[in-house]
């Protein structure tokens, strides 16, 4: 699950690309499981829609 500290220095979006991150290298979500679409995402977290966009694209032009 992903979770969103405000108090952390971080923005939002690194929080949500390294959760996300850490949910596949930890075996939570399996490597080639669908995510959940940029507005179900920031609905779910109860973010404005454009903070999780950032997060997929870093996601996809990462090199793990």
């Amino acid at each position: 699950m992903v979770t969103i500290n405000y108090r952390d220095g971080c923005p939002i979006y690194e929080q949500v690309k390294d959760d996300l991150r850490r949910l596949v290298v930890t075996g939570a979500m399996q490597p080639g499981a669908t995510l959940p679409s940029v507005r179900e995402l920031a609905v779910s977290l109860a973010l404005n829609p454009t903070t999780t966009p950032p997060a997929y694209r870093q996601l996809a032009s990462a090199r793990y």
